[in-house]
């Protein structure tokens, strides 16, 4: 192949779409050894290249001399006459055709399983169904959110997917608690929370925690996965004969949680209150009953029906379970989540309270999870419930007690991001009408995004090679981060772009977004609004007299009636950080770190 040939690639791969003619030429012309080139080497790091030219240059050790084709081709540089018949006259073909029948004689006797050929045989099925997950190399800049670099320092691109949608990641209050803890308590948490582990900070995390949700007692774990898995499987196998009713739609770590637990799992369609009550029906009241559900379904962004959930729950005498992963820190007066937001006004009036709201929506909640790795920008994840449903899980849960703790400065900064958020809405309320403008922008061009009533901005593209083509173009193209989701994530035919706007996102930047998003629609002649209208719909898209979804966030709630909306940011305007929650939020931790921030606060400013 020419050199030049693999421009017509540019539009799909990022390296190639920043590259030249000229730049290709020179990096095949000059080796990082005697027989690779520079070409060769960086195609090497790249997620689809690499795999199979490392197959390809494996295979080459034993079995590429071995080839008629090459052997040829060695014999004709020498000028020498080459044919098949006489392979075996030559001493280097022969040799080469018997080390390669060597190789396959070897395999054939030693009765040993052939692995490689196995895992090359799985591979190969992802392949061929589009679901082969590539992981693009992206760096977040703390100073620049919400840019990135790739590979490259000097290649900046906008990030539009990452899920820490508050950008909490960056706050000062959290850099500079986290660097502070760093100097006083070291790097690692020294064990297992059994085994030197368990320290003051873990503890406090853990009460701020019982206390944004209004629960008696709460459980830190490495990530929420293990936090849904730990405590599904605990809760599960311990109650006697207990029955498990989970969504269809729930995440892979409640479904293995379930899995674990040995329970008897019921799955009811997404989000139908019907076919779950006719479930419950079929399951005498007296036996333990479990319902897991997600408040916000993050890749589709629906929202669950949890107050007629809490309601069949009593009725059936079940004991609930809800996932507000994508939920804590985005909704409620608090950031407690959908569950708390369902009562915005009785939690607002209260919010210095940790007592619990009684008959409020969050009340009625058995169990609460959630991550520390999304709104609140850090890593972790929790549980919240009774006193004695946390020891119990706490007790048995070998996902809590075999796993070493999380270290002293991610504590602290999780718990510092919780009490900024709990004491300043102004981000979450910014992030919505983001997310308002993002959706009400690309509706005006007929760009289908799945209709929901929360933060998560689905754009349909129905085919898995084209969301990987368009995300592969926005990013080599346009300098836009979005990556496409495919199937198993969603299901085949409803692939999809993820866009998750931000607070630090501004008009201009939303601007370019939708351009974008257009124009790779019309290169890559994606089907619009309209087209899913003509042949039925597709996941919510094109659905004919479909009624309008009214967003979580009411215009009340997020300050539109009476003026005291956030402003979005235009003309390079920077993301506030509020003095009054940055204060709150040091406060917390005084007793440990001490009063003073230092220097640490000082060296990042959003304002």
């Amino acid at each position: 192949m020419q050199v030049t040939s693999l421009l017509r690639y540019s539009g799909v791969c990022p390296f190639l779409g920043h590259s030249t003619a000229g730049s290709l030429r020179s990096m095949a012309s000059t080796n990082v050894s005697s027989n690779v080139s520079s070409l060769t080497a960086k195609a090497m790091t790249c997620p689809m290249m690499g795999p199979k030219l490392a197959s390809i240059s494996q295979a080459r050790t034993y079995a590429s001399v071995a080839g008629n084709r090459e052997v040829e081709e060695m014999h004709k540089q020498k000028n020498v006459q080459f044919n098949n018949a006489e392979a075996a006259k030559c001493p280097h073909a022969k040799a080469a055709q018997q080390a390669a029948s060597d190789v396959k004689e070897t395999a054939r006797s030693s009765g040993r399983f052939d692995y490689q050929k196995f895992y090359d045989a799985e591979l190969q099925k992802k392949h061929k169904d589009k679901s082969y997950r590539y992981f693009n190399n992206i760096n977040r800049l703390a100073a620049k959110f919400t840019m990135a670099h790739t590979s490259s320092v000097k290649d900046e691109v906008n990030v539009w997917c990452a899920n820490d949608y508050l950008g909490m990641s960056k706050n000062p209050v959290v850099l500079g608690t986290m660097k502070r803890t760093l100097d006083r308590y070291g790097a690692g948490a020294g064990g297992t929370r059994n085994i030197a582990g368990n320290g003051a900070l873990h503890l406090s995390l853990e009460d701020e925690l019982a206390s944004l949700h209004r629960k008696q007692a709460a459980l830190v774990f490495s990530s929420c996965y293990v936090a849904n898995d730990a405590c599904l499987a605990t809760i599960g196998a311990k109650l006697p004969g207990c029955v498990i009713f989970s969504d269809s739609s729930n995440h892979a770590s409640m479904i293995q949680g379930i899995r674990h637990s040995g329970a008897k799992k019921v799955i009811f369609k997404h989000n139908d209150l019907a076919d779950l009550e006719a479930k419950l029906q079929a399951v005498p009241k007296e036996t333990p009953k479990l319902i897991a559900f997600e408040s916000v379904y993050s890749m589709c962004g629906s929202v669950a029906p949890i107050e007629a959930i809490c309601d069949l729950a009593d009725k059936y005498g079940a004991i609930t379970f809800l996932d507000e992963v994508h939920a804590v820190g985005m909704y409620g007066p608090n950031g407690a989540g959908v569950a708390e937001h369902l009562d915005y006004e009785p939690h607002l009036s209260t919010r210095l309270s940790s007592e619990p709201v009684k008959g409020s929506v969050m009340d009625r909640i058995d169990i609460i999870t959630g991550t520390l790795g999304k709104a609140y920008g850090v890593v972790g994840g929790y549980i919240a419930g009774s006193s004695d449903l946390v020891d119990v899980v706490r007790s048995y849960a070998p996902g809590f007690i075999f796993t070493t703790s999380l270290p002293p400065a991610v504590v602290a900064g999780a718990q510092a991001s919780i009490a900024y958020q709990r004491e300043y809405k102004g981000d979450r309320r910014l992030q919505q009408l983001n997310t308002r403008e993002v959706k009400r922008q690309l509706h005006n061009l007929d760009i289908p995004v799945v209709p929901n009533p929360s933060h998560i901005i689905p754009v349909l593209v129905g085919d898995a090679a084209l969301a990987k083509e368009a995300s592969d173009m926005l990013l080599s193209k346009h300098q836009i981060y979005v990556q496409s989701i495919n199937y198993p994530t969603v299901a085949v035919g409803e692939e999809r772009l993820r866009i998750t706007p931000t607070p630090g996102h501004s008009t201009e930047q939303i601007a370019h977004l939708v351009e974008s998003i257009d124009s790779v629609f019309k290169k890559l002649s994606l089907k619009r609004i309209s087209d899913w209208q003509a042949v039925g719909g597709r996941a919510g898209v094109g659905i004919k007299d479909a009624v309008p979804v009214e967003p979580v966030w009411s215009d009340k709630q997020l300050g539109l009636d009476d003026g005291s909306a956030p402003t979005r940011l235009t003309g390079g305007a920077k993301g506030v950080v509020r003095d009054e929650a940055v204060e709150v939020a040091q406060k917390r931790l005084t007793h440990l770190l001490g009063a003073d921030a230092g220097p640490a606060l000082a060296s990042i400013s959003y304002k």
